[in-house]
This record gives C-alpha cells, sequence and structure tokens, in this order.
C-alpha cells in the first residue's frame, strides 16, 4: 500500500497528505491510555480506499511514537487496546474472521448450523450486543492451538475441562451470550496482541535520534499521559484500609469467615488489590480462607489479574452481583449521587482527610502562645487547675 501510493517516512512524519492519518494516530493512542475498552472503533472509516490508508497509516504512525517513547509498559497497553479494538471488529464482521482466524490459527474449520439467525451486514459497535449476534456458524480449532491461548484467558467458559473436543479440535459452541464467531474473535485478540507487542519491542531498537527528535512532540503527549496515570496511581496507593470502601471490606470480612465469595467478588478483590499496589502475596492471603483455596492456583490467577491490570468494577455490577452490602443511609458517602465506583470512595476519603488535617495543623498553628506572651500565667486561663490550686492553697 506504501508502494502503491508512494508513502514514504517523511511524507507519513510531516507530509500534508498524511496529516489525517497523524490525527487518528494520536486518537489511537490517548485511547490506549484513556478508554476502558481500547481503541475505539468509531471514526475509523475501513469502507473507502481513503478511509482504509487513513486507518492503516494512523496505526504505523502510532507504533512509530509508541516505540520511540522507549516504555515497554506503554507498548503492552498499547497492544493490548489495538487488539480490543480488532476483536470488537471480527465479532461482527464475518467476511474477513475467517481470513483474518486462518492467519493466526494452524488448525481451524467451520460448519453451519441448521436454522442460523439471521443479521443485518455492516459492523456493530456494542461489544456486549455483538457477542449475542448468531450468525449460524459453528467453528472448531486444533487442539494445540488452543492450549496456546488460552490460559491468557480467564473465565470458565475457556477452561479445557469444560470444552469438548472432537478428533483433536475443540468446539466453540455457540451460547445465547456469547455465539462461537465471537469467541473466534476473543481468541484472536491473545495472538493479535502478542504480535503486536512484539513486533513493536524488536523495532524499538531500531528508533534513530533522528527519528526520535521528529516525533518529539507526540511522545511527549504520551509521557504526559502516562506520567499523570502515575499520579493517580500513587495517590491510590496511599490508601491504607480504613479508605477502603464497604464492598472490599465486606469481601475482605467474608473471605476471613470462611464464606465462598462468588467469581464476580474475588476478581474485584484482586482488581482492587492490583490498582491499590498492594503486594501480591497479600491479594493471595485475603483468599486463604476461602472453603476451596488453593495456594498455587489462586497465586496463578491474582499473577494474571496484576499483569493484565484489570480495572475494578464499578457499583452498579457489585450491585447486581450481590458483592455491595450498603443500603440506603448505611453510608453517607456512598449515598451521595456521584459515587458509582469504588476508586471515588477512595479519593474522596482521602481528599476528606487531607482536609481535615490541613485544619487540624492550622488549628495548632494558632494556638501556639505568640512570642512575648509566655511570662503570662498559663492557670488564668484554665479555670479548671486555677480551681484546683486554689483548694490546695
Amino acid at each position: 500500500m506504501a508502494g502503491q501510493h508512494q508513502i514514504d517516512l517523511d511524507e507519513l512524519l510531516e507530509g500534508q497528505w498524511m496529516e489525517k492519518s497523524r490525527q487518528r494516530a494520536r486518537l489511537r493512542l490517548v485511547d490506549s491510555l484513556e478508554s476502558k475498552e481500547g481503541v475505539t472503533v468509531v471514526g475509523g472509516d475501513i469502507f473507502t480506499e481513503e478511509g482504509r490508508l487513513t486507518e492503516a497509516f494512523s496505526f504505523y504512525y502510532a507504533r512509530l511514537v509508541a516505540c520511540s517513547s522507549e516504555d515497554e509498559r506503554f507498548v503492552a497497553r498499547w497492544a493490548q487496546a489495538e487488539a480490543e479494538r480488532a476483536e470488537r471488529i471480527l465479532t461482527s464482521d464475518k467476511d474477513n474472521l475467517e481470513r483474518i482466524a486462518r492467519t493466526y490459527i494452524s488448525e481451524i474449520s467451520k460448519t453451519i448450523e441448521a436454522g442460523p439467525t439471521a443479521t443485518r451486514p455492516g459492523l456493530r459497535f456494542n461489544q456486549k450486543s455483538a457477542r449475542q449476534i448468531q450468525d449460524g456458524l459453528l467453528w472448531k480449532i486444533g487442539l494445540s492451538d488452543y492450549i496456546e491461548i488460552c490460559p491468557k484467558i480467564t473465565g470458565s467458559r475457556w477452561r479445557l475441562s469444560n470444552c469438548k473436543v472432537v478428533n483433536g479440535q475443540v468446539i466453540l459452541f455457540n451460547e445465547q451470550q456469547y455465539s462461537s464467531s465471537a469467541k473466534l474473535a476473543r481468541l484472536l485478540r491473545e495472538k493479535i496482541k502478542r504480535d503486536i507487542e512484539q513486533e513493536a519491542l524488536k523495532k524499538m531498537n531500531d528508533i534513530t535520534t533522528d527519528l526520535a527528535v521528529r516525533l518529539a512532540e507526540p511522545v511527549g503527549m504520551i509521557r504526559n499521559l502516562m506520567a499523570n496515570k502515575a499520579s493517580e496511581a500513587i495517590a491510590l496507593v496511599g490508601a491504607d484500609e480504613n479508605d477502603w470502601p464497604p464492598c472490599m471490606r465486606k469481601i475482605v470480612a467474608e473471605l476471613e469467615n470462611g464464606v465462598n465469595v462468588n467469581h464476580f467478588g474475588r476478581l474485584f478483590l484482586a482488581s482492587m488489590s492490583a490498582t491499590l499496589a498492594l503486594p501480591k502475596e497479600s491479594c493471595v492471603g485475603f483468599f486463604n480462607g476461602a472453603p476451596d483455596f488453593d495456594e498455587s492456583t489462586t497465586t496463578y490467577q491474582v499473577n494474571h489479574i496484576y499483569e493484565h491490570a484489570y480495572t475494578p468494577s464499578g457499583c452498579g455490577k457489585l450491585k447486581l452481583n450481590h458483592n455491595c452490602p450498603v443500603l440506603p443511609g448505611d453510608d453517607r458517602l456512598c449515598d451521595i449521587s456521584w459515587m458509582d465506583h469504588p476508586l471515588k470512595y477512595i479519593r474522596a476519603t482521602q481528599r476528606w482527610k487531607a482536609k481535615n488535617q490541613q485544619v487540624e495543623q492550622t488549628t495548632r498553628q494558632d494556638d501556639e502562645p505568640i512570642s512575648g506572651e509566655t511570662s503570662v500565667d498559663s492557670t488564668q486561663n484554665n479555670p479548671v487547675e486555677s480551681n484546683g490550686n486554689n483548694q490546695n492553697n
């Protein structure tokens, strides 16, 4: 494509024709850090030649910036965000799903189930609803491919023991909430992420000083965003146990008492622990009282959550999954209209504590005696001590 349209490095970095690609690339980079669902699909035109050029070269420009950042953490986040975007597109793009799948998976086949559900053509960008769309296809992939990919995906449906294997192939059954095609797209996401990240890390060594200087502006933008994220994380790390939201304290207490906390509650506790930068050993220790506790399994799962930096769920999902212990009136902070996430609870308690500490410090300074007044008898200002001394006399 670059040769066909005579696009070289200079054109990509500074050419007027590639300005749209550079703008789109900046949006992709920001989404990598800001969006919880990765790079947004909306805004990317892949149906026209110009749109495909913009999308393709915005990816290449974004990769150059990521490599020039020399930050492996950001490269990993960017690769994850791009892979999530690819999953959302492939979930609804059945025309290209097989072509991409055969690129990444060595053994794959499909069958058409009886009575497939018709779907409207075109891309759908609501991931939850797109996963539920049944296109009548039933996918099967080789056992070795499945074993390679699935350890990186959480959830009982991905465990090999819960899958059906026929003639060395794992059948990706259609479910009401998760179609076979959506499952295949989810598996491809892991392959795509690994390839994007590995290639970017290799190309990081090819960034010259001259190229780094020419990319200084977008790299600076990314480093500032990363610094802001780090500042937020540092503030959260300073949270002690008294700052924890009621939902987190409830789950910890239940595990200590041997209650079998549901999967959603366990995932929330581990993701909160990772966000608060609690030691992994401490997080594993929370689950020590669980009825089904197994140290090796729990350690593996906790390491996975810490590595992938899961975002803790909000109050709505916690209530839906019976992990919120607060009723109206139980906690004034939880009753505030904008309080919809446990991390907001922690930030609010930290701000409140900081404000109180400032007031206390100001009060102490006001109570200190002014220079020149130390000769005044302190008993004159303390009726209790004064009365006591008079009685002794």
